[in-house]
């Protein structure tokens, strides 16, 4: 759309310019009373999944919207009527930065491109509010540890928005595999991939995205590998497939096969693509039993089986149940089963970068995460 520019251009003039904060403010942030246990969350993006995140928070019990962050004008005036958002909790990209003084706010939402991320988790870190940002965290590992100094240095909490990390049928296959029920994990496959439509949206923008499938889609994959088999990959090949050079440019991939290796001796084999559809799975194998999960990352619900039968955990709104667990963690001090913190995103970007250099290079690459 012809305001993509005009967003990018709004976004990128204070990003270049940070915030007129002394050291002393940055690292004495703002707190502020939540003896209410509800944790106030404004919204950065007011895309499509924004939307999908407010509409769920409808229904959430310990966090609740209370503030808005946009660079459509439109838009904001939208989402105060639908939201009842009140006028003093509503900014531009250009004047986000005094939210620092505003008490109805204890945590922003990034809902933006990916390359927006790191300079808007810093300049919400600097104002002393707690981070929740979608995944990818950031363009790579380097962006990703930046983002979590700011926020250690400013004393928030930063959270990646893996929604999956809450859900039902997903937590009792983690339960399961802790308890031994799979005997020794020996292999696992995730399938992650749909046909991409408008050609000139930003996912296919290497600017903005920082990749392809991979930074979008893949990433699933990656992450469930981890916590499906419950360790961190030690290597990594891959292999990329490009049918369509025009809608897909350079450094946006289409579809890259990858490989990880674990050191407790399973292999995964993953598919990442964005000229496919029909391909949401995720497979484990060990020497007792297996899971599936197809659907494994979809909105709608997860269905999944194991060789003991049908799981039937009931399904809830992913994001409602992820907004109130990560109210639970930040206001609380609640310990997930599978962490949600920055820590646990930047893994995901080591994970990338080495795929992304095993395509490049066509050898095993080595990774260390911890």
């Amino acid at each position: 759309m012809s305001s993509r520019r005009d967003f990018i251009r709004t976004v990128s003039a204070p990003v270049m310019v940070m915030p007129f904060l002394s050291e002393s403010q940055i690292q004495t942030p703002v707190r502020f009373d939540v003896d209410g246990k509800v944790l106030r969350i404004a919204l950065m993006g007011l895309g499509s999944y924004a939307t999908r995140v407010a509409e769920a928070m409808r229904s959430c019990t310990r966090a609740k919207l209370t503030g808005i962050i946009s660079g459509t004008p439109s838009k904001v005036a939208d989402w105060k009527g639908k939201y009842n958002i009140a006028e003093k909790n509503c900014y531009n990209y250009e004047s986000f930065d005094a939210i620092r003084n505003n008490p109805d706010i204890d945590a922003v939402y990034i809902t933006t491109p990916n390359a927006l991320h790191k300079e808007q988790a810093i300049r919400l870190a600097r104002a002393g509010k707690h981070v929740i940002c979608e995944k990818p965290m950031a363009l790579n590992a380097i962006e990703g540890k930046e983002m979590i100094d700011a926020c250690r240095k400013a004393s928030v909490h930063l959270l990646v928005g893996y929604r999956l990390h809450f859900e039902a049928k997903t937590l009792e296959i983690i339960r399961m595999r802790n308890e031994g029920e799979f005997g020794q994990v020996l292999f696992f496959q995730g399938l992650s991939g749909f046909r991409i439509g408008n050609p000139s949206q930003w996912r296919l923008k290497k600017e903005l995205a920082g990749g392809g499938a991979m930074m979008d889609i893949g990433i699933y994959s990656i992450n469930g590998a981890r916590y499906m088999i419950g360790e961190d990959p030690v290597w990594v090949t891959a292999q990329e497939v490009k049918t369509d050079p025009l809608k897909f440019g350079e450094g946006v991939d289409e579809t890259i096969t990858f490989q990880m290796g674990f050191p407790g001796g399973a292999i995964a084999s993953c598919l990442s693509t964005y000229s496919m559809s029909n391909l949401d799975r995720f497979f484990l194998n060990g020497t007792k039993g297996f899971a599936e999960l197809k659907p494994s990352t979809g909105y709608g619900p997860i269905l999944g089986r194991t060789h003991k039968g049908e799981l039937t955990q009931p399904h809830a709104t992913h994001q409602t149940t992820q907004m109130d667990e990560m109210a639970a963690i930040i206001l609380d001090g609640k310990k997930p089963m599978v962490p949600v913190d920055g820590e646990e995103g930047l893994k995901d970007l080591k994970i990338i970068d080495a795929i992304y250099k095993a395509v490049k290079t066509g050898q095993r690459i080595r990774i260390k995460l911890d």
